[in-house]
């Protein structure tokens, strides 16, 4: 009698319970024009990446237009040149069809190729490749679910051997989609060599503490270049992302053309075109850069690789000729604090964007916004990449100029006005809120500091307790220094009040666990446990009396009952 009212009272709260489950064991996710089904938390699906899908697909959607006109171009310069003319290309006005192959080499839950394939025009072919079985059959009922099977192609292999299968001029692909879990380095070479001529390669790198600067060490075993922890960090990671593709690139006769660089949130991504041409690989040297940066005023000085200097003869008055320019380019000593210089590089110091290109993309956004669920920052973020300055490599940020001399800050309008006023270009970077791109000299930019001083001055016990800042501010004023403001020093994207940095939406907004779904209310619980462990370790320890090395111990067997719980 007891368990038959016990099955009354609560069959039905378990029968609620089993469906529940069922329901979130099979998570439906729905973005752009795809909806994806997941039933294993083992495939990877990040909704912070949506940004990065959806400009993927804005740069993709110009490109394909691009890469068909370009192809089309040189194989009717190829029939101009032959005797016989070939009926396939300018026979009765047809229109030859030029093939476009993607290839998504990492592509997880498949969400990625199933919204290239149902909004990007143009797409011949998409091969989405992943080594888990688990993620290809996820792939597999994704591409049913939304009757794209006619465009998607899945493929269970190894991303780097998949690659190199395709590297034969007649099987190469037009694009080719790198977003890793890290870093992107151990897929470069197969990739550079598998994109056709006029490619586009679409490479993210997530691994921003070793870019930034953290692990120096680590960013050269990696990239091939020494990173600076420097405050502009990101642009610096984009520029050593450049010169590692690139490099790997030069070793095939190959070189890469930056279309977009953009760094966001937790991540840099980079679109860069692949041509063939021992020439012009002999010219990376020119766009290749040492970085001297001085510990004390986080000044950096950029030292090329190499360079070009006019040798005209008769027959070619526009002839070059390869050099190399004399080093160092700075002394011992910082001339500004005083203090020592970090070497770093080798970075990309050639521009980073096609301003041309980039104005297409974020037509093609404006007249497509409902196509785009982050169309507003897309919109915000071009408008900046297309006002930054392309032959400056490089930032100062107003905080850190101001921080190290132990000053009030000043507006940055006024700081962009003292700038013009000058007689130099400057612009913000969509790296960093509080950047300042300019080519004018250090000594104009601490001249302006110091102007600023002398009606903002600093506590004089400051000033005594740090050398470095009493050293930059005791120097003289070479220059005129006009800080009156002017209406051109207010950029048009932040008149327009455009969605230019994004604050958070959710919480731990961040790159997530490697082969996790990263939705729901169970989302990242490891990265949940973890935060702040260290200070909160700490304060257990001072109220229970215990010794560090004991919270180690106990930590340690934590982590091991975790572990041994998820296995």
């Amino acid at each position: 009698m007891k368990y038959i009212k016990f099955l009354l009272r609560y069959s039905p709260k378990i029968m609620k319970m089993e469906a529940s489950t069922v329901v979130m064991n099979q998570k439906c996710i729905k973005e752009g024009q795809a909806e994806i089904r997941l039933t294993s938390d083992k495939v990877f699906y990040n909704p912070v990446q949506e940004f990065n899908r959806d400009l993927s697909i804005a740069v993709l959607s110009v490109f394909t237009k691009d890469y068909i006109e370009e192809k089309l171009t040189r194989a009717q310069k190829i029939v101009k040149k032959s005797e016989n003319v070939i009926d396939d290309i300018a026979g009765n006005g047809d229109t030859p069809e030029i093939p476009v192959i993607i290839l998504e080499a990492l592509s997880a839950t498949g969400l990625r190729s199933i919204r290239y394939a149902k909004e990007v025009p143009n797409i011949t072919k998409i091969i989405a490749n992943d080594l888990s079985e688990q993620a290809v059959e996820t792939i597999k009922s994704n591409i049913v679910h939304n009757g794209v099977v006619e465009l998607i192609e899945t493929s269970q292999d190894d991303a780097c051997m998949l690659m190199y299968k395709h590297k034969h001029p007649s099987k190469r692909f037009a694009a080719i989609d790198l977003d890793p879990y890290g870093c992107p380095s151990i897929f470069l070479d197969s990739a550079v060599q598998s994109v056709q001529d006029g490619g586009l390669l679409l490479v993210t790198a997530t691994d921003m503490a070793v870019l930034a600067g953290n692990s120096p060490e680590t960013c050269y075993c990696k990239y091939g270049a020494v990173s600076l922890k420097t405050k502009c960090c990101h642009e610096m990671a984009l520029r050593i992302l450049l010169q590692c593709i690139e490099q790997h690139a030069n070793r095939y006769s190959r070189y890469i053309v930056p279309l977009l660089s953009i760094s966001a949130d937790f991540y840099i991504r980079v679109f860069v075109k692949i041509y063939s041409g021992a020439i012009h690989c002999k010219k990376t040297t020119s766009k290749l850069s040492m970085a001297y940066h001085c510990v004390g005023c986080d000044n950096i000085t950029l030292q090329p690789l190499g360079g070009f200097k006019p040798n005209p003869t008769e027959k070619n008055p526009q002839q070059t000729k390869a050099y190399l320019p004399a080093v160092p380019p700075v002394g011992e000593h910082c001339v500004h604090c005083n203090q020592r210089h970090h070497l770093g590089g080798p970075i990309w110091s050639a521009p980073i964007h096609d301003d041309v290109f980039v104005t297409r993309v974020l037509t093609h956004v404006q007249e497509n916004p409902e196509l785009f669920g982050t169309n507003k920052r897309i919109q915000g973020v071009l408008a900046m990449v297309r006002e930054e300055l392309p032959d400056v490599p490089l930032y100062y940020t107003l905080d850190k100029l101001f921080g190290r001399v132990h000053l009030e800050t000043m507006p940055m309008l006024v700081m962009r006005s003292a700038i013009l006023n000058a007689g130099y270009k400057v612009s913000y970077s969509h790296a960093a809120k509080l950047s300042i791109k300019t080519a004018a000299p250090a000594q104009i930019i601490w001249d302006i500091i110091r102007t600023w001083e002398k009606t903002h001055p600093i506590k004089p016990a400051k000033l005594e307790s740090d050398p470095v800042a009493k050293h930059i501010l005791s120097q003289d004023i070479r220059s005129g220094i006009d800080l009156s403001e002017r209406p051109d020093a207010n950029p048009i994207s932040r008149r327009d009040g455009q969605l230019r940095f994004q604050f958070n939406p959710t919480p731990y907004w961040g790159p997530g666990s490697r082969a996790a779904v990263n939705i729901g209310e169970e989302k990242i619980s490891k990265a949940i446990r973890n935060q702040n462990k260290h200070s909160n370790k700490e304060k257990s320890a001072g109220k229970r009396g215990h010794s560090p090395s004991s919270d180690d111990e106990n930590h340690k067997k934590t982590n091991v009952e975790y572990e041994q719980t998820v296995v």
